[in-house]
């Protein structure tokens, strides 16, 4: 049972964004810190990627815990109104694969960054500059 009215629970969720998150913030920060040139959200590739980066052939997924079901400690997943959430999750995760196929099945790279793993910059900045530049030769 939802403990807000439906008028509280619409203003709540109106103000989960689907874009410019905080990790998200974070992670196009330290591609533009680290000098890499990037696009967002393109419309023409699967799943509207969160950063693409067409000269390198790659694209950046950053996921919300919550949203896409990692089941981690930052949001370990709903306690209430499970036959809501647990199909909307599974769904979601069905889709996120649906759409990480597509990308690999027309050449792309992908790199998915979870929300709790964006928290810890220097481990994140590793995972970016391993997955962009694997040689070690710069932007």
């Amino acid at each position: 049972m939802d403990t807000l009215t439906p008028e509280a629970r619409s203003r709540l969720m109106s103000r989960i964004r689907s874009t410019d998150t905080k990790p998200e913030l974070a992670v196009r920060s330290l591609l533009h810190r680290l000098g890499y040139r990037f696009r967002l959200h393109r419309k023409d590739l699967p799943g509207r990627p969160d950063v693409v980066l067409p000269k390198h052939r790659k694209v950046i997924l950053v996921h919300g815990c919550f949203w896409h079901g990692h089941g981690c400690k930052l949001a370990p997943g709903s306690k209430s109104n499970l036959g809501y959430w647990s199909p909307k999750i599974e769904a979601n995760r069905a889709r996120d694969s649906r759409n990480r196929q597509a990308l690999l099945d027309l050449g792309w790279q992908v790199l998915e960054l979870w929300e709790c793993e964006v928290r810890d910059l220097q481990a994140t900045e590793e995972r970016i500059r391993a997955f962009l530049d694997p040689a070690g030769s710069a932007p």
